[in-house]
């Protein structure tokens, strides 16, 4: 009776070991859910090699920029489970006040901290004139930040001081990972300043408004916006002002995106004659650390072989 006993004891403190440690490791693990894809890119390379950390997107299944974003239950649950929930910000997460008044208690880390923000131009053949999105005459905030490298380096910054702030015992790994990936992407601006300083007419029409940020920095002339809202199909007369634009103006290129379809884009190169190129905004992408590195070396080369024409 007593081996009986013991036994079972034995087994009982073997359960309670294992519950203890399970529990244990449980908290001791680091998950940091992304809202979208370039901020993914960001903590992927932050958190690289670092052990018991991981990094989620919000959604898997979206293909696009947020504009169009539908957050759902199991989006909010992930984001209640993460350790911080990192954002673009810029107003990009518009979602994001529902989050945070269903749970206050969910650390964000805004990428978007200290970047100074453009504003898009208002589309008002798309809008009721009391609906339109320009409350006051500079229009919406543009949150298409991390397509100026300059800005991109101020993500990873602010992406990095958030998570060592969430987990400080791995503060110094952090940083090295993010001091590393922060000089290959000034490597990769001196060489992008360098390539397209060689053009001088660098006149474009872009497919909606990402691209901002990227022809300041850059000194890229867009001319014309095929389609302010992604998603939805410019109207005719939208068509017909941009095919002026072009006419009017030394366009050296029409570009589109590959999450969009060219449709308008293409008739509006039917009509004058202008060859369409694609221009990635790095929205979506390989789950790789390098993607946004790759992506804008692919859009470098794209810019050269246009502006050559």
């Amino acid at each position: 009776m007593n081996l009986i006993k013991k036994f079972v004891t034995s087994i009982l403190s073997s359960i309670s070991l294992f519950a203890l440690t399970g529990c244990e490791k449980k908290e001791n693990n680091i998950n940091f859910v992304t809202s979208c894809y370039p901020v993914h890119v960001i903590a992927m390379n932050i958190a690289d090699g670092v052990e018991g950390v991981e990094i989620k997107k919000m959604s898997e299944n979206h293909s696009g920029c947020l504009h169009d974003f539908q957050l759902q239950s199991k989006d909010i649950r992930n984001i209640e489970k993460s350790s911080a929930f990192i954002i673009n910000g810029a107003g990009m997460e518009n979602f994001l006040d529902k989050i945070t008044e269903e749970n206050q208690e969910i650390k964000i880390i805004d990428s978007s901290v200290g970047i100074s923000l453009m504003h898009e131009e208002c589309n008002h053949d798309n809008h009721e004139e009391n609906d339109c999105c320009c409350h006051h005459h500079h229009g919406r905030k543009n949150p298409h930040i991390w397509l100026s490298l300059e800005n991109y380096i101020t993500q990873i910054s602010n992406i990095t001081e958030g998570i060592k702030s969430i987990d400080p015992k791995n503060a110094e790994k952090y940083q090295q990972n993010a001091d590393a990936y922060t000089n290959k992407i000034r490597d990769l601006k001196i060489k992008m300043e360098n390539e397209l300083k060689k053009f001088e007419i660098k006149n474009i029409i872009t497919f909606h408004n990402a691209f901002p940020y990227f022809a300041k920095e850059f000194d890229i002339n867009i001319v014309g916006v095929i389609n302010h809202e992604p998603g939805e199909e410019p109207s005719a007369k939208e068509i017909l002002d941009t095919v002026d634009k072009v006419r009017q103006n030394n366009i050296k290129a029409i570009f589109t995106e590959p999450q969009y379809v060219d449709s308008a884009a293409k008739t509006i190169s039917k009509e004058t004659g202008v060859q369409i190129y694609t221009l990635d905004p790095c929205v979506t992408g390989a789950n790789d650390k390098n993607a946004y590195i790759n992506i804008m070396e692919k859009n470098l080369e794209i810019l050269k072989i246009a502006f050559s024409e």
